[in-house]
């Protein structure tokens, strides 16, 4: 088999190195997929990949790959990710997905990529019923709002406790963004 040398940062920041793709058992394949979207690396994602790393494979928290790198900010890896197949839309344990997490990280240009990816559901729900539009509100994330409203968001949608966008602006003291919403939600 061809020999396939990788490096992977994982969260001390501590460089490691594998042998070969013939010797790596998958599911350290798999793990080093995870550690490298974290850390940001494409170029070895892609190689990742090529060796038989599963782009939609959750870890033990439910994150996948893409959650991982859109909540870290990796925008090369969410696009290598999003290029190989990767779903959108998995969420992890608690419902939570990709462009949720970069909401709440606060990863404009990653939002922005996922909402350019047509396969994005923008009104997904988490386990509590919240959706993008609800962590935007939240967060005070005007431009994101405009973006999701440009994807057609249902602003109306309200979670589990009866929150909606709107309400959740207004609890944030944020009276321009929640009128903004009610107008969107109006529509």
């Amino acid at each position: 088999m061809k020999l396939v040398a990788f490096v992977f940062a994982a969260w001390s920041g501590v460089i490691a190195t594998a042998a070969t793709s013939a010797s790596i058992e998958a599911d350290k394949v798999q793990k080093y997929l995870f550690e490298t979207a974290r850390a940001g690396d494409a170029s070895l994602v892609v190689e990742l990949i090529g060796a038989g790393a599963r782009v939609d494979a959750q870890d033990e928290s439910g994150y996948t790959a893409l959650i991982l790198a859109a909540y870290n900010g990796r925008t090369a890896s969410v696009d290598v990710l999003l290029a190989a197949g990767a779903d959108p839309n998995v969420g992890d344990k608690r419902g939570n997905t990709a462009l949720m997490g970069a909401i709440f990280k606060g990863e404009e240009a990653i939002v922005l990529r996922l909402l350019r990816e047509p396969r994005t559901a923008v009104d997904a729900r988490n386990a509590a019923g919240q959706t993008a539009a609800m962590f935007a509100a939240l967060f005070g994330k005007d431009a994101v709002i405009d973006a999701l409203a440009a994807r057609g968001a249902d602003f109306s949608i309200a979670d589990a406790a009866g929150q909606t966008a709107q309400k959740l602006a207004v609890q944030q003291g944020n009276e321009p963004l929640a009128v903004k919403i009610g107008e969107l939600t109006r529509r």
